[in-house]
């Protein structure tokens, strides 16, 4: 198979036993992300404020992934790995030891039962943005044909309310 390129965010908001507090567990996750192609970039790590009921605040990074895996193989190797770090089926929008997601993939958009690439709400994210920002700024949206610079330009220039009409 031919190796492709991927943009996976990362967040933590709940400390590890082994590897401790979420910033560290978002480091080490990215050396588990190597395992599975080649780490081309990696973004600062950032703490952002919970979205929703979560609580705590989140350590956010995005990471370039280049392997030979297709989205559906890559989703489940990252769900394994959640599973590995301790993530168990919870609530949306609560705590988790880590949370993995595609964003994008340099081969355009894909959808099929519980993946959807890109990922529908990260326009709608800084906490995603940012990071991305950080590793691939001129990374071409293929469904609005923006990159991810303009992306976040974008939703910075939105008012709150504009915002929410975005994610309705």
């Amino acid at each position: 198979m031919v190796e492709t390129s991927y943009l996976i965010a990362l967040g933590s908001n709940r400390r590890h036993g082994r590897h401790g507090a979420p910033a560290k567990v978002v480091q080490a996750a990215i050396g588990t992300l190597g395992d599975l192609g080649t780490v081309e970039r990696v973004s600062r790590i950032r703490t952002t404020p919970a979205l929703g009921p979560a609580g705590r605040a989140f350590a956010n990074a995005a990471v370039r992934l280049r392997t030979d895996l297709d989205p559906e193989e890559l989703l489940d190797a990252l769900k394994a790995i959640e599973r590995e770090y301790g993530r168990r089926p919870g609530r949306r929008w609560g705590a988790r030891v880590l949370d993995l997601d595609i964003i994008l993939w340099s081969e355009g958009a894909r959808g099929g039962p519980g993946l959807i690439v890109p990922h529908p709400e990260y326009r709608n994210r800084r906490f995603v943005l940012d990071p991305l920002a950080d590793i691939a700024p001129d990374w071409v949206d293929p469904l609005t044909g923006a990159t991810v610079r303009q992306s976040l330009y974008r939703l910075g220039r939105l008012a709150p309310v504009d915002r929410a009409l975005r994610r309705s």
